[in-house]
Order: C-alpha cells, then sequence, then structure tokens
C-alpha cells in the first residue's frame, strides 16, 4: 500500500518507520528543513513544503495513496491536509491533541476516518508497563470506550467456566478470546477459560470496574482500567 504522511516529526517519522518496516510505500510531507533532513538521511522520500496547501500535497500523488496521516502538530493544518486527501479518495487519520474540547474533538471527528492521540496512546503504554498485572488497556476507541485486555488467573471468578457462561454488563462485549500464549482469535462459547487465557473486551468506560470484578476478581488492579 502507498501512504502519505504529513508531518516528519517525532509521531510522522516513526509512524513512516513502522509503515516501511511492514513492506508499504511511505512519502512523507514537511516544511521544517531539519526534520525533512532528518527523514531522507533515514532513507525516506520527503516532499519539502506545508502539508496543508494542495499544490504541495499534489506532489505526493494522492490519487495512487491510499491512505494520509497527517500527524503534524497543528489541528488545523492537519485537518487541511486531511479534506483534500478526503477529495482524492484517501483514507485520512488526523492527529489531534488530546486536551481539546470533546466538541471540537466531534467536530473534526465527523469529518475525517480517524482520529488519534498520541500523546494518550503513549501513556496508556507507559501505564501498562508501570502497573503490570493482569490487565492491559489496548486502545481507546472512543471518548468513552476502551479496548481492554484481561488475563485468566487462579482467583478469577471465570476460571473454568465456558465463555457461554461470562455475562457482561449491558455496556460490555467480548471481542477476542486467547488459550495461553496462542493468539487471540474469534471468541466459540463452548470454550472453557484457564490459566493463562486471554480475554479482550470492549467497554464502556462506566463498567470497566464491573467487567474487571467478573473476569478477574476484586483483585485486579482497578486503575489499569482507566483513562491513561
Amino acid at each position: 500500500m502507498r501512504f502519505v504522511i504529513v508531518g516528519a516529526g517525532r509521531v510522522g517519522l516513526r509512524t513512516a518507520r513502522v509503515l516501511q518496516e511492514s513492506g508499504h510505500d511511505v512519502v512523507l510531507i514537511e516544511q521544517d528543513e531539519g526534520a525533512v533532513e532528518r527523514a531522507r538521511t533515514a532513507g525516506f522520500e520527503v516532499i519539502e513544503g506545508d502539508g496543508a496547501i494542495e499544490t504541495i500535497l499534489d506532489g505526493a500523488d494522492l490519487d495512487a495513496a491510499d491512505a494520509l496521516g497527517a500527524l503534524t502538530g497543528d489541528l488545523n493544518d492537519n485537518f487541511v491536509a486531511c479534506m483534500i486527501g478526503k477529495e482524492h479518495g484517501c483514507r485520512t487519520v488526523m492527529r489531534i491533541d488530546e486536551d481539546y474540547r470533546e466538541e471540537i474533538y466531534r467536530r473534526y471527528a465527523s469529518e475525517v476516518d480517524e482520529v488519534i492521540y498520541p500523546e494518550r496512546l503513549g501513556a496508556i503504554a507507559a501505564k501498562n508497563a508501570l502497573l503490570g498485572g493482569n490487565i492491559r488497556a489496548v486502545a481507546d476507541i472512543a471518548q468513552n470506550l476502551q479496548l481492554v485486555e484481561f488475563t485468566i488467573t487462579e482467583s478469577s471468578p471465570m476460571n473454568g467456566y465456558s465463555l457461554s457462561e461470562l455475562e457482561l454488563p449491558a455496556n460490555a462485549k467480548l471481542m477476542a478470546h486467547g488459550k495461553g500464549e496462542s493468539a487471540l482469535t474469534i471468541p466459540d462459547p463452548d470454550e472453557t477459560l484457564e490459566l493463562g487465557d486471554h480475554v479482550v473486551v470492549l467497554a464502556d468506560f462506566d463498567t470497566l470496574a464491573d467487567v474487571r470484578s467478573i473476569v478477574v476478581g476484586e483483585s485486579g488492579h482497578a486503575t489499569a482500567l482507566g483513562g491513561a
């Protein structure tokens, strides 16, 4: 696949590296000379200029791109770049700072395919590493939803029960299940939960404590379930 990344700063360059390592074609757009030089030294194709200007974006051949990621630190530039990418049929992903008000988030989120908060994602990873234990926040799906992975322990209330017997709150849904160290798969209702198994649950923030209690018991680290 071909991706256009607007912004070759910390977030943009790391994203480009991950995509390139997966075998994808990546072109970066950046106006800061230092960032341009670093990206080129790293082996990337870089278009020097303002990614919020259509003529600059045209140089990246948006019609051939599968997606555009606007990952600069400027919300307005990111939004403009996404709107231009959208006109060319690209999937659009926009970076936004976490401290924006919800109404601003909703305004922008309705116009692009996905909004990301790099700082929040990094904080979630750091928090999980620090806390350890048998609960791991995977991702924030929306303002009020989080994807959480639980590990079944000897003290888990569901240890020995089948997935069909797992009764979650109304605002929670079982998304995946993995046996021990095996990869996660679509849940099989007849599968029995055993020591070391993993379950992934999508839940509203308000119900995460209840989910924790049901799946891993009161001994689980409740703080691992909250926001970053």
